[in-house]
């Protein structure tokens, strides 16, 4: 009995601390936001929360095409995990279509359990393949028939500037990419191609922001800003830029900091399999 009730009490105890901490992170994110909007509305920081997305990339993508306008609703997106939380599980619910690359077999089929509706429909296309640089092309328009899409988001942990290099079957609207901040707003740093890569949890994955920028900008995209917490870069197409965005368009200007404490703050109760193919859809 004694140890039931002192059980319960460091069970109580561990929940108010995990809820403190939670409070505390949660007030920083609103302290650095409103810092954001109060310089400028054009500054994307700003605008960003989170549904299904890792941090705050929901937010940001709408306000990205509130400001471009949407056209097709069409998404690519590859490095998805089991599919509860991406930067794209949210357009879904808004309508959007597209194409998930997964590379893991255990999670394409979590994939294919919670998506079931959407897939049976064909709202999304799903394909268990690990991308490349000489498959990206290939898979992209084994499912995608159209030359233009809205949106195109790479989170693959390593390669992923090397195999955007090589994608020209779409021409994304807007493009999301995670960078490494490690290497600051100036510093050009791209690991090399790895074909066996796995991330370590270390310093040696992807790229760094300024790398990003010149790489884009070579291929007609601009550097629109950065989320808070410094996982996430947004590029626009310069033919969209018109006057939307908050300039100039570098690394210098946009670039935030690692702030990995703040990832992944709950935005309400945690995701379940079943909420997508049991909602009511009019």
């Amino acid at each position: 009995m004694i140890f039931s009730r002192l059980n319960k009490k460091i069970a109580s105890l561990s929940e108010a601390i995990l809820k403190s901490s939670i409070a505390t992170r949660r007030a920083r994110y609103e302290a650095l936001k409103m810092e954001r909007l109060n310089a400028s509305t054009k500054i994307l920081s700003g605008h960003g929360y989170k549904v299904f997305s890792q941090s705050d990339e929901d937010g940001i993508i709408h306000a990205i095409f509130d400001r471009i306008g949407r056209t097709n609703k069409t998404f690519v997106e590859f490095g998805v995990g089991d599919g509860l939380e991406n930067n794209t599980v949210a357009l879904l619910y808004e309508g959007w279509s597209g194409l998930w690359i997964e590379g893991s077999e255990e999670l394409f089929e979590k994939i294919n359990i919670g998506f079931k509706s959407a897939i049976i429909s064909r709202q999304l296309k799903v394909i268990n393949s690990f991308v490349t640089p000489e498959n990206i092309n290939d898979l992209i328009s084994s499912e995608i028939k159209v030359p233009e899409i809205d949106l195109l988001s790479i989170d693959i942990d390593g390669n992923d500037a090397h195999v955007f290099d090589r994608i020209t079957c779409v021409n994304p609207r807007a493009i999301v990419f995670e960078y490494n901040s490690k290497f600051g707003p100036s510093m050009r740093y791209c690991m090399s191609y790895d074909e066996d890569y796995v991330w370590r949890k270390t310093d040696r994955f992807g790229a760094s922001l300024k790398y990003f920028e010149i790489l884009l900008s070579s291929k007609g995209y601009s550097c629109v800003g950065c989320n808070i917490v410094g996982t996430n870069a947004f590029f626009v197409r310069n033919d969209l830029l018109g006057d939307h965005f908050h300039t100039p368009y570098t690394s210098e200007n946009h670039f935030e900091p690692a702030r990995y404490e703040l990832v992944g703050l709950p935005s309400g109760h945690p995701c379940s399999r079943d909420t997508f193919g049991t909602r009511l859809v009019k």
